[in-house]
């Protein structure tokens, strides 16, 4: 399912709380990304039209949530990241935040810190 980078928004307010009214992600995301009421709710309406959420009729208003976890749209986004960009491997991922200067001393350490672990599973 793709996802657009002002829909991820949307749903990155949803995952953080869930059920939330269209007045919520309204206030949510109002004063963050300085967008109008329409703007939102046509979101909204996008994201339920891809299944990605789900509204529930409660009273005179609909309560969303998300349908999509955010556990699963991260994996698919990082995927086809790599498969673009880097023929689905991962080494070259690294290589091109090293070359660009883009790793930390904490990134290094961590990095390290995850192939030892997985040269320990290996054995």
């Amino acid at each position: 399912m793709r996802i657009s980078e002002a829909e991820s928004a949307v749903m990155e307010v949803l995952w953080t709380r869930a059920p939330q009214s269209s007045d919520e992600v309204v206030e949510a995301l109002a004063n963050a990304r300085q967008w109008q009421e329409p703007t939102i709710k046509t979101l909204l309406n996008r994201l339920l039209k891809k299944g990605a959420i789900t509204a529930e009729k409660e009273g005179r208003r609909y309560l969303y949530s998300p349908a999509l976890r955010r556990e699963d749209w991260v994996q698919g986004e990082s995927e086809g990241l790599l498969e673009r960009l880097f023929d689905g491997r991962v080494a070259p991922l690294v290589a091109h935040f090293s070359q660009q200067h883009k790793l930390s001393a904490k990134d290094i350490r961590e990095l390290r810190a995850l192939l030892d672990g997985l040269d320990d599973e290996r054995r």
